[in-house]
This record gives structure tokens, sequence and C-alpha cells, in this order.
């Protein structure tokens, strides 16, 4: 690492032209890929397709500012708190100063053009051309670090093939970074870690070197340690334990210039830096040389001297490492982004140590129920398994002898098939439309080539085709395998949809191709809700529409409408989740509609059994007399209804909406013999069957038990009798469908009126089935919380009952599945002291108060509106939980007067 590296840096900068439409000229080598596939091979291997992953605030986006600035890309730094970066371009981004939608960029790293450039290639490495020497193309997305947009961290992470995880120096490892980081582990993607501000009061990087090891479970190459001036004064730069050497950058400088000292001049100007270079060195061979034989055979070469291996030796063996998916070693870099210190060397880290498309965990595929990785489809060994698999589910096991002809027709399909792409994100431009940003990751999609996709099972043409820059694009004729673009004019395709194109562009490929895809986002259900109100029933439309396209972008959002009271609910992950979800729907996409509180759903039930009512319906129905008799019983349901055979008197028998009625005709004499639909009876008025006369009784009880006696709520947990007597309830011609549901109305009705009268009636509420997963140390006051407060009650702890696909993280079962690795060995992990450490700051985190507990309650459904904010203050932002409606209970009275008082209220 020299200072010419970073020199290079200014001059681009002076050459870049002042605004992005000078994109056009500046990226022209985009337009044109080569032909050759030996160049098309250098430059995959010159790509690297990096996400920054952290908790909010942690300073991702302005990493990322310093970046594009040091690359070239920009004349000048962005400033969150201005609301002048790039990346954050929404008017809800700038306006709060959070990232909200993880924004694509791409620019080259050191700056020039990849295609074209001379030198050796990129695998051809040494000491005298590492490959942070040439120009590599880097494709950054920059994603949101608050809990409510988890979702779009995960479709941001599944296609990418390297992070950055930057931690707060002075927070350490908080809440979003373990789920974030857990969530890149699910997808195997090889990580460095770079502890940003360390020139804040109270930074320890120390301290956040151990928590790295005991939160996150890995261990951590301390590749740089911080440059404290004089062991205790300002935070100047860093010392970098791989090259031996210092890196100062003057304060109040735009950090392009970058001072170099090497050890010999470390010892005179700060010895006690010098020493404790040395032993991070030490520690850093000794931390690979568990891992990696190579460094074993270069340390013994060297003669048993830590200082002696090269940089060059220890740069590859820190990239095997973080290339093998069994090493738990990740690299760490230390700086402070906002004062400019310490971006260039991590931006030379990606470049070297990350891995470029080829050389990224082979991404996993399905196709017709087998799944594989993405080599074995390309080389037909999936295909092959997929037709053997269905021909002997068909015919029985087939003969050796055509497995032949069967690879070579595999092979023929693959041959040609152009392209294979994965739709991870969709976004609704007010000016361009819809974009679909897609990671292509074989062969090549081209402009005007027709992608079919292989969820809806359609097919669509991609007229134009873009490289974004965050919110500024240039337009290409095609997007090769490893690069990120974006497709414009699609008008069907999903987050998560597969894209494939064929020769020829055929509308649809050969069969086993279709039901090729891409690993799915598994998306994680909501946690809070709202309702949506259109301003007129002449906007109600328009905001479904506006809805559909809300969806359509982010499908961690949820939209239902409620069959009781006919609201729109509009479900996501949290409270701002929401909000930015409203200020789309309102402000972007102009929708006239409002978002207002959850009405819910209450219930009643009887608590005593009713007498016998009778009652005699006798009145003219639209010109025509009717007249029916019908008597009714209510009681309580206790028990789970059993289905019930139909003897000779009983005609009905069944359970709707948590209630059951019963319809019973003694001495009809219902011929069942035949058990057709049109069963009569002698007793039957003319032109009624069986299954018109029970219908119309069982409408007319279900009627009546859909507004309560006492609370007009509807009816829950009761049991309905309704019994039919042919002598004194049938009047022959006058007794007709719609009189018989009369009189069943008015005599359930009266049956819950002489309930009311006797034993009461009493309010009964949803209640949830909750799963919350904590940690140890919150454990106690989140059991707290739910038992005293919310008036629930714990069913069990750390049971494994699992609501749908995912955990409360977000996680895939398959891959809870997993074997737990082995604990870290705290004592092996080496970390700098603290220049203000007292006893308290760096203390080791007790494995026991960080092993997640999972909690399964019952709780009222009114209690969980707005939980998630309180479970977050609880258990310091670790806490998560998923719900699903379990059934209703009974409520105390202090909670029924409470209830009621809100209701009337209206509050």
């Amino acid at each position: 690492m020299s200072s010419n590296l970073y020199k290079t840096s200014n001059v681009t900068c002076k050459n870049t032209c002042s605004s992005l439409k000078g994109l056009r000229s500046n990226y022209k080598q985009l337009q044109r890929f080569s032909t050759t596939s030996a160049c098309q091979d250098e430059a995959l291997d010159r790509t690297r397709n990096i996400g920054i992953i952290a908790h909010i605030d942690a300073g991702k986006t302005t990493t990322t500012e310093r970046m594009l600035f040091y690359s070239g890309f920009t004349r000048r730094i962005g400033d969150v708190d201005e609301g002048s970066t790039v990346t954050d371009f929404l008017p809800a981004e700038r306006a709060r100063g959070i990232t909200i939608q993880s924004a694509a960029i791409t620019f080259h790293w050191p700056p020039g053009e990849v295609n074209g450039a001379s030198g050796p290639q990129a695998g051809a490495q040494n000491e005298l051309n590492p490959r942070s020497s040439y120009p590599h193309t880097i494709n950054l997305i920059d994603t949101p670090g608050h809990a409510d947009f988890t979702f779009e961290v995960m479709r941001s992470l599944r296609i990418l093939d390297g992070a950055v995880c930057i931690l707060d120096g002075v927070a350490g490892v908080e809440a979003q970074t373990e789920k974030v980081w857990n969530q890149a582990s699910t997808y195997r993607i090889p990580r460095v870690i770079y502890v940003n501000k360390l020139d804040r009061d109270g930074a320890a990087f120390g301290r956040t070197v151990r928590e790295v090891s005991s939160r996150l479970g890995v261990y951590p190459a301390v590749c740089q340690i911080p440059w404290f001036q004089g062991g205790n004064g300002p935070f100047i730069g860093v010392a970098d334990a791989i090259h031996l050497q210092g890196l100062r950058w003057k304060e109040g400088e735009d950090g392009r210039t970058v001072k170099v000292a090497d050890l010999k001049q470390l010892d005179a100007e700060e010895p006690a830096l010098a020493a404790e270079l040395r032993r991070a060195r030490i520690a850093l061979i000794e931390l690979l040389s568990e891992h990696d034989e190579d460094i074993v055979e270069k340390f013994f070469e060297c003669e048993e001297d830590h200082l002696a291996v090269s940089p060059a030796d220890i740069i590859e063996g820190l990239r095997r490492c973080v290339l093998d998916q069994t090493s738990r070693i990740v690299p760490l870099f230390a700086g402070a982004s906002f004062r400019n210190i310490g971006v260039q060397p991590l931006l030379d880290s990606i470049v070297n140590l990350l891995p470029s498309p080829p050389e990224a965990p082979d991404p996993e595929v399905s196709i017709g129920g087998v799944n594989g990785g993405l080599r074995d489809l390309l080389s037909g060994d999936l295909i092959v398994a997929q037709s053997e698999k269905a021909s002997s589910q068909s015919k029985g096991k087939q003969p050796k002898k055509k497995n032949t002809a069967l690879q070579t027709s595999s092979k023929d399909a693959i041959n040609k098939l152009q392209s294979c792409a994965l739709a991870f994100k969709v976004v609704n431009d007010a000016k361009r439309g819809v974009l679909v940003y897609v990671r292509v990751y074989s062969g090549s999609l081209d402009r005007n080539s027709l992608l079919y996709n292989t969820n809806l099972q359609l097919s669509e043409r991609a007229p134009r085709l873009l490289k974004m820059y965050a919110n500024d694009a240039v337009e290409v004729e095609s997007i090769p395998a490893g690069h990120i673009g974006v497709v414009v004019g699609l008008k069907h395709t999903r987050t998560g949809d597969t894209l494939v194109s064929y020769a020829g562009n055929r509308p649809t490929p050969p069969e086993p191709l279709t039901s090729l895809q891409l690993r799915p986002i598994a998306v994680p259900p909501p946690v809070f809700f709202t309702s949506v109100e259109p301003h007129s029933l002449s906007e109600e439309k328009r905001m479904h529409e506006s809805l559909a396209l809300l969806l359509r972008e982010d499908p961690s959002l949820h939209v239902s409408v409620d069959e009781e009271s006919g609201q729109t609910l509009l479900s996501g992950m949290g409270e701002l989740h929401l909000e930015i979800a409203r200020d789309r729907l309102i402000n972007d996409l102009k929708a006239k509609a409002s978002m207002g509180r959850i009405e819910i759903g209450y219930r009643e039930s009887t608590l005593g059994t009713s007498s016998p009512i009778t009652k005699i319906f006798d009145k003219e129905i639209a010109g025509r007399k009717g007249k029916a008799g019908c008597t009714a019983v209510a009681e309580p349901l206790d028990e789970d209804p059993e289905s019930q055979e139909l003897d000779q008197d009983t005609l009905l028998a069944e359970t709707y909406d948590g209630n059951q009625i019963i319809v019973r005709a003694p001495g009809l004499q219902v011929d069942r013999s035949s058990r057709s639909e049109g069963e009569t009876s002698p007793f039957f008025p003319p032109g009624m069957d069986l299954v018109t006369f029970r219908t119309a009784l069982q409408n007319g009880a279900m009627a009546a038990l859909s507004r309560g006696p006492q609370f007009t709520l509807p009816m829950h947990n009761t049991r309905v009798t309704l019994t039919i007597n042919p002598a004194t309830d049938l009047f022959g011609n006058e007794t007709t469908s719609s009189a018989l549901s009369s009189a069943a109305r008015q005599a359930t009705a009266a049956a819950l009126q002489d309930v009311q009268f006797g034993a009461g009636t009493a309010m009964m509420e949803p209640v949830m089935n909750v799963i919350i997963s904590v940690d140890e140390a919150s454990l106690g006051s989140v059991v707290h919380d739910i038992s005293s407060s919310r008036g629930g009650h714990i069913v069990s702890l750390d049971e494994e009952v699992p609501l749908s696909g995912t955990d409360a993280s977000g996680t895939s079962a398959s891959a809870l599945e997993e074997e737990a690795p082995p604990p870290i060995d705290h004592s092996r992990v080496y970390a700098p002291p603290d220049p203000f450490e007292t006893p308290s700051v760096g203390v080791e985190i007790p494995a026991a108060a960080t092993r997640p507990r999972t909690i399964i309650a019952k709780v009222p459904l009114k209690e969980m509106v707005g939980y998630l904010k309180h479970l977050r203050s609880l258990t310091a932002g670790r806490g998560t939980f998923v719900m699903s409606v379990d059934r209703f209970e009974k409520m105390s009275g202090q909670r029924q007067k409470v209830v009621l008082a809100e209701l009337r209220g209206g509050s």
C-alpha cells in the first residue's frame, strides 16, 4: 500500500465532470462489453458486488459518500444532515436523515477504466501487483439500518457476493447488527468489518473487537489498529498490521492525501503505537496459522519471524479464509468516515479480500422440485437429475442406456439458455415508470430480449436496460453475468421472480427450464398494522390501485380487508415502516386516503341457557302472505363442537364463525335413502326440498347471531337449537323460505334476549398466539410485561412452535436446523487496549446473557397494537416477535369496562 495509490484519486477527482449528466461520457465503457470470453472473464474477475450492512446510524451512507468521492464519482462529499447524499435520494430519506430504500451505485476503484486496462489479469497476483493496483468495478448497495426495513436488507443481501459490516466504535455491536449479520450468514456471504466513528468521545476499539467475538461468534482478524496522537490524543489515522506502516490523515482536509510512515518512523515518533502494531501483526499471523496451511509454510520460510511474512502472503491468506465457508475469521479495519479517515484502505480491502462473482458461493436453484447449485444447472447435471426423477416417478426405473441421450439433450437446452437473472427489487419511479432491479447469474441479458418469468409463467420483453448510479442512470445494451442492472418496461414482474431468456427469443423455454427458481425470499410475517381509508367512495378504486403498486415494490407490506368492519388493513414490519408507506401512498402515488386506528372485532357470548322460545311469523312479504313458526334455545358452546351424524330428527348440526346451529324437526319424515339434493317430505310446502328448508332456517339463525342482545356485537361460542314442529309451525302454501328465515331469526333473537335477562352475556376479545425471541438478559422483563401489564399468559419457554416458514428474525427454518458452531475461545482474541479503558469497559459479555430465548404466550390483540416499539425498548432493540390469531376468550370485568368506555367514547 503506497501513498501514490491514493494520490491518483486526487487527479481523477479533478478530471471528473461537474454534473451527473457527465456520467454518459465518463462511463461509456459500460455500454460496450467485450465479445471475447477472455476479456469477459477478466472483467468479471475485476467486479465486486458488495453491500454495506449495519445498525442504524453506524455510518453506512457517510462511508458510501466517501467511497464515491475518492473513486472520482463525485466532486464533493455529500452530508446526511444536509440531505445532499447520492444514495439517500428519496424526500423521506433526506428529511429523516436515514436510509429507507437500498440504493445501487457503480464506481471504479482504483479510479480508471476496467475494460481495456493494461497489466496482468486479476488472477496473476504477486507482491508487486496486488489486486488493488488495477481498476475494479464495484457495484455497491447501501442498505437501511432500521429494524423496520429488515426485508429491504434481506432482498439485497441474497444477490450480493460480499458485504462490509460497519460498527459504531462508541456503541459497539448493536441489535440490528446482530440481525443483519445472521441474515448474511444464512446466505453465506463473505464479510469484512469496519469499525467507524473512532474519532468520537467514548469510542473503544478494543471493546468493540471483543464484542465482535462474543456477540457475532467469529474470530476478528485485526488488520488495523487506531492511531491516537501521543497515545491518548485525537484520532489521526490507523496503523496497518498487514503492511506494518502507519497511515495518517491531516485534520480538516478532504482525506485524499495520506501520509505513510513505516515501522522505523513509528518507532521514533510513536513508540507505544509501534509496539502495539508488532503485537497486532503477531496476533494476526498466529490466528491465520490456525486456519491456513500456506501461512504456516511462509512463517517457517521466514525463520518463524512474524514480522518477516510478506503483506501479499497475508492478504492471500486472509482472502482464502474469507472465501472459506467453514472459516470463522473476519478481517477487521478501523476508521472515521466523517473525518475522512480510513476509507481508502477499506476500498483496498474490498478489492483484495472480497470475492468476484465466479468466486462467490454457488447460488441455490430449484428446477422441477430438484434443488442444487447454479453450476450444476449450467453443467446440465441438475436437468439430468430432474428428468430422471420425473421419469422414475411416471414409468419406474429407466434403463441406463438413455443416460447419454439425456445428458446430450440437457446440454443442448442449457447451451441455448441466453441468460438467467433474479429480480430482487421493484421500484416505481415517477419519471421512468417501474424499474426492476436484476442480478444476472449466467449469460448476458440483452436489450429487447424476451424474458420468461418462471414464477408467473408469462413472457415480457425488456425494451430498455440501465446501469444505476443511485437515482441517475446510464442506458446500456446488455447486462453481463455477475452484474447488477435495471430493466425498464416490465409490467408484471415482482420482487423475487426468476427471469430467463432463450435462444431465438422463444416465448417459452423447454419444459424443465420453465420451473427454474432462484432461491425465493421468505417474507417475514407483519407485526404492525393500521387501517387505510379513502377520502370518498370515488377514491376507493384509485387507493387500491396505489396499494397494489406499493405491494409490488415492497412484498413485506400486506393488505387485507376486514369482513366485519369493512376496513382496509395495511400491515408491515413496524411503525416507521407504515409511516413511510403512508408517505409513499399519499405524496408519491397521489392517493387520496388517510390512515387510522385499527378497529378490533370483539364478540359477545352467552353465559347461560335460555328457555325454549317460540315465535310465529305472520306477515305479507312482497305482496305475498308468509307464515311460519320456530322454537329456539340458546346456550353456551363450551366444548369444540364435533360433527354429529344426522338422525331422523336432526336435519343440520354445523358450526359457522364459532357458533353452532342445530336444526331439528321431529316427525317430519324425511326420506334419506337416496341421499340426494332433492330430499322431500310430505309436510314440506309445495316446491320446497330439504336443502331449501334447512338453508332458510340456518340463514335466519345466523342473521340473529350477528348482533348480540347486550353489546350488539356478533355472537361467538353460542349454540342455537332450532326445533320445527310440522303440525304447528308449517302452514302449507303460506310457509315460504323467507317466512321460515324470519321465524328462525325472531326466535333466535328472543332466545338471546332471554339469556341476557337471566345469566347474561359477556364480551370476548381476539387472543393472539405470540412467539417472542429475546436474549437471556431481557427474558425477565418481557415475561413480567406480558403477564402483568398486557393481560396475557405465558404458555411455554424455549419450545419450537413454528408459525410459518420463518422465525421471528426472518431466518428460514432450514437454516435454523443447522448445528450451532462451537463457542468462540475469547482468550485467543486479540484486542488492543483502549486509551481510556476502565474496568467496566471491555468486560466480556457472559455467554448466558446473550443466549437466545423463545417465549410463547397468549396475549389479547388489543395489547399487541403497537407492541413492537415497546418490546424494542425492553430488549435494547434485540427482541422480535411473530403472531397469529389463536381464538376468542371471555374478558374479565375490569377489561370489559375499559374496552366499553373506549368504544363508547370513540377513542
